[in-house]
């Protein structure tokens, strides 16, 4: 028996792939099958069963794609919900075999309320582990708050109470020795702290996860659990929705998103359309010469958890700008998070659209011995544009914080008479945050390279008090 964790660390999403005796089955595939189908082929397995925890909302699954490549059957939990393709809805307690090793379906709504996890027992039938979605994480649970936005009778109140007891009755009783392994690790917004490890043994959490507490009550619970929430990213249960619905091909998304612009073409068709324009490229390379009006979102941040949070409508049309040869990796991670319609890239980049007479613009982007003097005159004023969990364990005391998580509100706080320097923690996001208010108007604000690390580094800013994070949201 072979079990083999996919870790796709800028969405912190774990799939999982299980073979015994040339039968597989793969759990909560990220949207590109292909990996998965070579996998199983480069091994002689045949993929029997794709398994889903639960109706995800920070992505979309790659179930309906690998079903029908492979003519697995899809599974998911217990759930009255109508699907928009052919699944088996389990019961609680069902086995499915896949070769000599047997899967059993638990049920834990709280999460989700078709939440479920899957306990693997091997040949010898001894339980192995367990993959616990989105109900356990290492070191946390799941919020319990986002199916209240996709079904109207649930409050994260009731969810948290499901949760509790899902936990307590169904995960707790199971053995020490077992793995867990979970669906997100830290960097999620599926769970408030999670730990950087992404596995451990069931006995570990037992003893270590803080909600996990045997005297833990269910009313502490919630309001553990509760605590440190923020509202989730707006395209959450519109990814929930594509899960439950279907989505186009992946085939298509990149067949449409890969045709080549030329500067004149590109320009026409952002006349033409509603599309935003997105450039990937790194932010100190963005800030140095773009197309008017782009937007700056890196491919070598967490791209994905920042288009989703920033670009509300995952329908929105989109033109690419990315680095020579990676506009089908672009175009993947957007799919991931279910924005489908790129409608082309700009061919030759941004030295193209020079060559052919058009205009770029630029950003200021100064370093922080410069804010530092500014300061001293008296002449700084500085927004901080990491999320409120971060500023309020440290920051330049008297300066600003506007997430850029909640960029609507946080312009809000933007004179327009005034010039800023923005800062994030390491120079990603103040660049997207920056980009972001250029295209609306605002050319105002300086970039702050290397972020808080590089300003705190200077030790010419006065700081408050460091206090420890309790969430990461």
């Amino acid at each position: 028996m072979k079990v083999e964790q996919i870790y796709t660390g800028c969405l912190a999403q774990g799939a999982y792939y299980i073979e015994s005796e040339g039968e597989a089955v793969i759990i909560d595939p990220l949207r590109e099958v292909q990996p998965y189908i070579n996998m199983a082929e480069r091994r002689g397995a045949t993929i029997k069963y794709v398994f889903e925890t639960h109706f995800h909302a920070d992505f979309v699954s790659g179930h309906i794609d690998l079903a029908k490549q492979t003519g697995a059957t899809i599974v998911y939990g217990p759930t009255s919900m109508k699907m928009g393709f052919e699944a088996t809805v389990a019961t609680d307690g069902q086995e499915f075999r896949v070769g000599k090793a047997t899967i059993r379906v638990i049920h834990t709504p709280g999460h989700t309320m078709e939440s479920s996890c899957y306990l693997l027992i091997d040949e010898a039938g001894k339980e192995q582990a367990i993959f616990t979605g989105d109900t356990l994480f290492i070191g946390d649970v799941g919020r319990p708050d986002l199916a209240q936005k996709v079904v109207e009778d649930l409050t994260q109140e009731i969810l948290a109470g499901h949760l509790y007891d899902s936990l307590r009755n169904k995960i707790m009783p199971l053995p020490d020795h077992l793995t867990v392994y979970p669906a997100h690790g830290a960097g999620s917004a599926c769970g408030k702290m999670m730990s950087k490890e992404t596995t451990d043994t069931l006995g570990n959490q037992k003893a270590s996860n803080y909600a996990l507490r045997a005297n833990m009550t269910k009313e502490e619970f919630t309001k553990e659990v509760l605590s440190g929430l923020m509202p989730p990213p707006s395209y959450f249960p519109q990814n929930v929705m594509l899960n439950i619905n279907g989505y186009d091909s992946l085939e298509t998304v990149m067949q449409r998103g890969t045709t080549a612009l030329s500067p004149a073409e590109f320009e026409a068709v952002a006349t033409d359309s509603r599309a935003i324009i997105l450039d990937t490229r790194a932010p100190q390379t963005f800030v140095k010469g773009f197309v008017p009006n782009a937007i700056n979102i890196g491919i070598d941040g967490s791209f994905a958890v920042w288009v989703g949070s920033l670009i509300p409508d995952v329908k929105q049309e989109i033109l690419l700008i990315t680095d020579e040869g990676r506009e089908e990796e672009v175009i993947t991670r957007l799919a991931r998070v279910g924005y489908d319609f790129a409608l082309g890239y700009l061919k030759g980049g941004v030295e193209a659209w020079k060559e052919a007479g058009f205009e770029i613009d630029t950003i200021e982007s100064v370093l922080p011995a410069v804010v530092a003097e500014a300061m001293q005159k008296g002449e700084a004023n500085i927004l901080d544009v990491r999320k409120v969990s971060e500023y309020n364990a440290e920051h330049i005391k008297g300066v600003e914080n506007a997430p850029l998580d909640y960029i609507n509100d946080s312009m809000l706080k933007v004179d327009k008479n005034k010039t800023y320097f923005v800062h994030c923690a390491g120079g990603y996001r103040s660049v997207v945050f920056a980009s972001i208010l250029r295209a609306r108007g605002y050319t105002n604000l300086i970039d702050v390279q290397g972020g808080f690390k590089a300003l705190k580094e200077t030790n010419q800013f006065e700081m408050t008090d460091f206090v420890p994070q309790t969430t990461e949201l």
